[in-house]
């Protein structure tokens, strides 16, 4: 991802994480104490994936992703699950989350028999993916970073990728 960026990386550390299999909106900064509040779950910064899976999930599983599932030792928790489409063969759904646990999505789903195909983070804190192509990035202000992520402090800078 920071091959992307070019020069106008250095210096830059990614706040949170997307797998290899997982696309969607990543946020960059230079300060790495705001990147520590971000992810910081007191700070209630949500991050909203949209995720395709195998099979028809009924609501039984939507209550358990949206109750907590305990998986390696992490108790995994949505804060809120909605199915937006379902077949046998796939279900569409969108997952916010408050923390950024390892594989979180994919870990949730497979508890409830599900394998994850598909999972684009398309917003972290009040921040959006409108308007960026998969490989762009753009910097954003610092009114932006302060609104995002109620942030007293908007000497750095921060930008996103889509990847």
């Amino acid at each position: 991802m920071f091959d992307v960026l070019g020069t106008a990386a250095d210096g830059l550390v990614a706040v949170g994480r997307l797998d290899m299999a997982t696309s969607g909106l990543l946020l960059l900064t230079n300060d790495t104490r705001l990147a520590d509040w971000i992810t910081d779950p007191k700070a209630l910064s949500p991050a909203v994936y949209v995720v395709t899976v195998r099979g028809k999930v009924e609501p039984v599983a939507l209550e358990r992703l949206h109750t907590g599932i305990d998986s390696g030792g992490d108790h995994l928790r949505a804060s809120a699950v909605t199915l937006r489409k379902s077949s046998k063969r796939e279900s569409h759904l969108t997952v916010e989350l408050r923390e950024g646990k390892n594989r979180e999505v994919r870990r949730m789903f497979e508890s409830v028999g599900h394998e994850v195909t598909k999972l684009k983070r398309v917003q972290f804190g009040a921040l959006t993916l409108d308007g960026l192509r998969p490989g762009e990035w753009r910097r954003l202000t610092r009114t932006e970073v302060a609104r995002a992520f109620n942030h007293e402090d908007t000497k750095h800078e921060a930008g996103m990728v889509r990847g």
